[in-house]
């Protein structure tokens, strides 16, 4: 300890990591000798000294430093400390963010706490209602966040199997084992029933030109549906050609399957075939099992380059296949939209809905349409 040092300081210190441990920090004892050991070669009497001691040795990530710095504001100071970086280069600031501000009495810091909560929720939920081909790079930063937190409760449909169930049909033959069991007694009914299993998801992903501003945000979508029910979720491209991502998509870290989603995809901003890509998707997917009662949900704009006739004809025959056939189209949700392109126009009389994605308020929307089906 520094010589000019009297006082033993180890019961204010080990005070202090307790109340860092009520704060949420992982200051365990192997963490709290660290930091004694540390504040032994340091002169406790210098407040950045003490500050960064403490930093290095009881902190475990970068979300536990805001909680240390009001721990150690309420224990040491009376003013919340504010740690000097090294490098001069300034942080973006991401527009949908509240800034921090510095109050020095309680009531106003938690009122003003309070009121930034308020303005960042608000502009969350703006973004959420906000056309994704026109957001910021630090919105649409903002945006991959929310998308990465959405959920697919997988839709059900009912199983061939018989399994035990509380109520339902009677079970004949477990109740004659039972009562065989007993003397012939019997004892307790049992019943069984159909239950539920998931029914397998499919979603068609147009990344030709015209879907360029969503295709991101799209992909991202369906990894998050992927990563929810991985084992019933086929995700594939249509474009000028077909390419399944099922397996690329049920990579863990969203920026390494959208990566390996990328390199996969050999058409990405190029022309539109629909019709071709659905009936290669069909003679060599659909029909042999993958879409048969399946909720196939197509995103596309229905700028249809190759001929309307087949791409109607194509759906005709997925409709026979499928659950349910849900087209989103990003154009949808604007103001005076009307379904006159040539894609769109062939394939409404095969549709069970259509539905506009170009917000984050629509995909959740078409998340709860999906399981309802």
């Amino acid at each position: 300890m520094h010589p000019s040092t009297e006082l033993d300081p180890l019961p204010g210190l080990v005070g202090f990591a307790a109340a860092l441990r009520e704060a949420g920090l992982p200051a365990d004892a192997q963490r709290v000798q660290a930091y004694l050991g540390a504040v032994r070669m340091i002169n406790v009497a210098e407040p950045d000294q003490l500050y960064w001691a403490g930093r290095l040795t009881l902190c475990a990530e970068p979300d536990d430093l805001p909680r240390y710095d009001e721990a150690f504001a309420a224990w040491f100071t009376a003013r919340p400390f504010r740690a000097r970086r090294a490098t001069a280069q300034p942080r973006p600031r991401q527009a949908t963010m509240a800034a921090l501000t510095d109050v020095s009495a309680a009531g106003q810091s938690g009122a003003r706490e309070d009121e930034d909560l308020k303005v960042a929720a608000s502009d969350t939920e703006v973004l959420r209602h906000r056309d994704i081909s026109d957001l910021t790079p630090a919105e649409r930063e903002h945006l991959r966040e929310l998308i990465a937190t959405l959920r697919l409760d997988p839709p059900k449909r009912r199983s061939m199997r018989f399994r035990p169930m509380p109520s339902g049909r009677l079970d004949v033959r477990k109740i004659l084992r039972a009562m065989r069991a007993a003397g012939g007694e019997p004892i307790r009914l049992a019943y069984r029933d159909r239950g539920h299993r998931p029914r397998r998801v499919v979603l068609l992903v147009d990344v030709s030109g015209s879907m360029t501003p969503y295709a991101d945000a799209l992909l991202r979508f369906a990894h998050a549906v992927t990563r929810a029910a991985p084992s019933t979720t086929e995700v594939f491209t249509v474009g000028t050609r077909l390419t399944r991502l099922s397996r690329q998509l049920r990579k863990r870290d969203a920026q390494e399957a959208l990566s390996a989603a990328s390199r996969a995809v050999p058409d990405f901003a190029g022309g539109t075939r629909l019709g071709e890509t659905l009936r290669a998707f069909l003679d060599r997917w659909g029909q042999r099992g993958m879409a048969r009662r399946a909720v196939v949900v197509l995103f596309s704009d229905g700028w249809e380059r190759g001929d309307a006739a087949l791409l109607g004809e194509q759906l005709a025959r997925l409709r026979r296949l499928a659950h349910a056939v849900l087209w989103v189209n990003p154009h949808a949700g604007r103001e005076g939209y009307a379904p006159v392109q040539s894609g769109i126009a062939a394939a409404l009389p095969h549709l069970d809905l259509l539905l506009a994605g170009h917000s984050l308020a629509t995909l959740e929307e078409l998340l709860m349409e999906v399981r309802r089906a």
